[in-house]
């Protein structure tokens, strides 16, 4: 799957932008299978990015390798890092091929250090303020380490459960898809997911086991 983006509408109407992040692309990817391709112009203050959000779903069910032409500019986006990292998605920077989940972790370390000097900057601040007299803040009340790690463990599980939700939404979509078709069997529709390349939950190919459970999900609300 590949990813285009330009920052100004001018960029975008005259193509420049996206044209050299396209030929960019092909050159990388050469003998490989391009499956789609997503396009996106957008202002820098803009945090809305629907085509970057289709291309990580399509990169979810389908179990591709998202491919972006620069990364320099998008590195800089705390959001868009903070994206890729919640998605679980792997991609591919065509100017910096070596780059990887990996670098990601990196840049979201050097955007937390970058948040730590800001918060020692505010202490220092408010130790200055009480030395002047100023009186801040109140009582915290009691805090304990074993509240804060079973508040970790149930943040871990909830984020586990946000994703398992959010792929088999992207399932139900395109099965609806598929019963708007005309095919209605459960085998049918399994047939056909693997047909489009869509991965089943956990890996591998489709069963109608699997897409039966997919579709009482839509009434029941259990995970497929």
């Amino acid at each position: 799957m590949a990813y285009y983006r330009c920052s100004t509408k001018r960029q975008g109407q005259s193509g420049l932008g996206l044209d050299a992040q396209r030929s960019a692309v092909a050159v990388y990817v050469c003998d490989g299978t391009l499956l789609m391709e997503f396009e996106e112009v957008e202002s820098g203050t803009k945090a809305d990015r629907p085509a970057l959000d289709e291309a990580l779903r399509q990169c979810r069910m389908r179990g591709a390798v998202l491919v972006i032409a620069k990364l320099d500019r998008l590195s800089r986006n705390v959001s868009f890092i903070a994206k890729l990292m919640d998605q679980g998605v792997d991609f591919i920077a065509v100017d910096m091929p070596s780059a990887n989940r990996f670098t990601l972790h990196i840049m979201a370390a050097m955007a937390e250090q970058e948040r730590e000097m800001i918060s020692q900057r505010t202490k220092a601040a408010l130790v200055a303020a009480r030395q002047r007299g100023v009186v801040l803040g109140g009582r915290r009340g009691e805090h304990r380490i074993e509240d804060h790690a079973a508040a970790g463990r149930a943040r871990s599980a909830q984020v586990r459960t946000i994703k398992a939700s959010r792929l088999a939404d992207d399932h139900l979509q395109i099965a609806d898809q598929i019963r708007r078709d005309g095919i209605g069997s459960v085998r049918g529709i399994a047939n056909e997911l693997n047909a489009r390349s869509i991965m089943a939950p956990r890996g591998g190919l489709w069963s109608g086991a699997q897409v039966s459970r997919l579709l009482r999900r839509a009434s029941t609300g259990a995970s497929a």
